[in-house]
């Protein structure tokens, strides 16, 4: 099984502008990534793909490998299936630019996944933390998701899901973390889909897979990443480094 991470790494960023080209310790944070991921030691192979020259420049420097995008794209999967159509793979890990600190465990956990469905039922892996402040279930920048017994994902949400109607029973919370292990042809048949009613709605991809049908086995982690949206993240990615 061949087994490859693609970082999408776009250079503009709303709330923080060209973060992926910040310096974190003396490398810009998209170079940190891209070592990160390969030092795990879980890929075949490891690739940038950017819509920025100055990205692609950065990793073809360091002797990284860097694919430029062709098209405008509107998410993550986007990117990465225009990247690896004509690549020979046969699991694509989703590893976020903006998050150095590579989380080794649970990226195996998804590996792992593809490796114990003999009968190739899964379509994509992806991963859950529970939560449980009532200001994080209720934030809809939280993406929740449900689950079947099987831990295959039912549906995600920024609503409250489930709503807890009967307060006399235990429900859990489980945040989705955005970091996918996709099947090659999955993304294929996501690139060639249309944004689906749903995903439009709640503005989820993941959505758009259920949508056309994709089985989702959701992973539970308890690791929470750090992760880089504002200048005050950089700067405790840079004490976290330090530590």
């Amino acid at each position: 099984m061949r087994v490859i991470a693609m970082i999408p790494a776009r250079y503009s960023a709303s709330r923080f502008p060209g973060k992926l080209m910040k310096d974190l310790g003396g490398k810009p944070v998209i170079l940190r990534t891209y070592e990160a991921a390969l030092h795990t030691n879980l890929f075949d192979e490891v690739y940038i793909v950017t819509d920025s020259d100055i990205i692609f420049k950065t990793i073809e420097n360091a002797s990284g490998k860097a694919i430029m995008s062709k098209k405008e794209h509107e998410c993550g999967s986007d990117r990465i299936a225009e990247a690896v159509e004509n690549i020979d793979v046969d699991i694509v890990i989703n590893v976020q630019g903006d998050e150095p600190f590579i989380d080794e465990v649970s990226l195996s956990k998804l590996i792992d996944v593809f490796k114990n469905d003999e009968k190739k039922e899964v379509d994509l892996a992806s991963l859950k933390v529970q939560i449980t402040n009532k200001e994080d279930i209720e934030n809809p920048n939280n993406v929740k998701v449900i689950t079947d017994v099987n831990n295959m994902a039912i549906y995600f949400s920024r609503s409250v899901i489930p709503y807890h109607r009967d307060t006399t029973i235990d429900v859990k919370y489980y945040k989705h973390k955005g970091v996918y292990a996709f099947r090659k042809q999955a993304l294929i048949d996501f690139y060639n889909t249309p944004i689906t009613p749903l995903e439009a709605a709640e503005k989820i991809e993941a959505i758009r897979y259920q949508e056309i049908g994709k089985k989702i086995k959701m992973v539970e982690t308890d690791v929470e990443t750090v992760g880089i949206d504002t200048p005050e993240d950089l700067e405790k990615a840079i004490e976290h480094l330090k530590s």
